[in-house]
């Protein structure tokens, strides 16, 4: 756990935080174009600049979704695009951090590993190949063989990690990681690294900055190892503590039917989460059944007054297809926190004038291959009522004429 001695970030006021991380958004200035170091005295201060490695994370746009908000009746629908970022999902706010970290004990002598290694359903391990790349330092991946995607893979390849396939899903992939990291062998840079959570509270602060300085009533969150509901509790909690809010917004945790543990165990009214098998889902990134940060996600859903909501395949598919007829495009876990939100605005649980921040995970080009398969309908247990086809004709004026007049179906 990282602990901030809130007295003594108490020296500056509110408008005074308000001010200069303001201002640093408008700085060029090594390292201040990180959405992250930008905030580095809530984050880690104690880092030297020489010693951060930074891809310019962070600072990624909220999308005011218009359409799809009066679509789904609520007030007010930004989706905050995490994966519009060096690697092309969320992960890489809390890779700075620990990358950063590792960099200085090592160059300090504090730290001895023969690599920096991950678990992942494809995400971490893109990111902390990448920062591991630019630090020059080795990194070791271990992956569920086939329940990755294709520019998932590829990532930690090109970057020259090691790349350990195994024949388990991801909850084996972190049973074998955890043995090693406690034999000493590898540095564990998985989100029980509190050091990962640091830089993913930014989210929280970054939100809030975006919308004046206020936060929103619904933040909706896509979740499998539970470590970003703890991050965003952490970065919206320091933000009230702080003055520069007046309260924390709702939480909802949201996750695919096929993994789904923290909702088993809200909806069977228990305060722990038990261990699932996860069935494989279209939402791989989330496909996990135990997940490690369940502990933290439980404080931060009832800090938040929060609620926890499931997709069932077709739902986050048939969510993620209306929400690029909106402009967006979504990978599948921002599908089922949009799925979620549909749910609970049919339900009355979001109020139709309510503001709701959804936190889109990962780029949607991620997932070429669940996209071509639901406009191909080709995606099990998924009916693909938006699918769109292209129209194949030969180079003919009138035929090409006649289809356009048609319009778009």
């Amino acid at each position: 756990m990282v602990a901030h001695d809130t007295d003594a970030l108490r020296a500056r006021s509110a408008d005074e935080w308000k001010h200069l991380f303001d201002s640093r958004g408008a700085s060029s200035a090594w390292p201040n174009g990180s959405g992250v170091w930008s905030k580095r005295e809530w984050v880690a201060p104690e880092v030297r600049d020489v010693d951060i490695v930074s891809t310019g994370e962070g600072r990624t746009a909220l999308f005011r979704a218009e359409r799809l908000a009066a679509e789904l009746g609520v007030g007010e629908l930004w989706v905050k695009q995490c994966g519009v970022s060096h690697t092309g999902s969320f992960k890489d706010l809390g890779m700075t951090v620990l990358v950063s970290v590792v960099r200085q004990a090592l160059a300090r002598g504090d730290l001895k590993a023969r690599a920096v290694a991950c678990a992942s359903t494809g995400d971490t391990s893109a990111s902390l190949a990448a920062y591991g790349a630019v630090a020059g330092l080795p990194v070791v991946v271990l992956l569920p063989r086939g329940l990755v995607s294709s520019a998932q893979l590829v990532q930690p390849l090109a970057h020259g990690a090691k790349v350990i396939a195994l024949d388990t899903d991801f909850d084996g992939c972190m049973s074998v990681i955890t043995e090693l990291a406690r034999r000493d062998l590898i540095y564990l840079a998985n989100s029980m690294n509190p050091l990962r959570i640091e830089g993913q509270k930014t989210v929280a602060v970054e939100i809030a900055q975006q919308l004046g300085w206020e936060v929103p009533d619904w933040v909706i969150l896509p979740s499998g190892n539970l470590g970003n509901a703890a991050a965003l509790h952490a970065g919206f909690q320091l933000l009230e503590t702080l003055g520069l809010t007046a309260r924390l917004p709702r939480l909802c945790v949201a996750q695919a039917e096929r993994a789904n543990p923290m909702y088993r165990a809200v909806v069977a009214g228990k305060t722990t989460v038990t261990p699932v098998h996860a069935e494989r889902t279209l939402a791989s990134a989330i496909q996990i059944g135990n997940p490690v940060s369940a502990p933290r996600a439980m404080k931060a859903l009832a800090a938040m007054n929060g609620v926890v909501e499931e997709a069932t395949e077709d739902e986050l598919a048939d969510a993620s297809a209306q929400a690029d007829r909106a402009g967006l495009y979504t990978c599948p876990h921002t599908g089922v926190a949009l799925a979620a939100l549909r749910k609970l605005r049919a339900r009355g649980v979001v109020g139709s004038r309510e503001r709701c921040v959804v936190v889109s995970t990962a780029h949607g080009l991620k997932f070429t291959e669940f996209k071509l398969g639901y406009h191909e309908g080709t995606l099990a247990d998924v009916r693909c009522r938006r699918a769109n086809h292209a129209v194949e004709l030969p180079p003919d004026v009138e035929r090409v004429a006649a289809e356009i007049a048609r319009g778009n179906g």
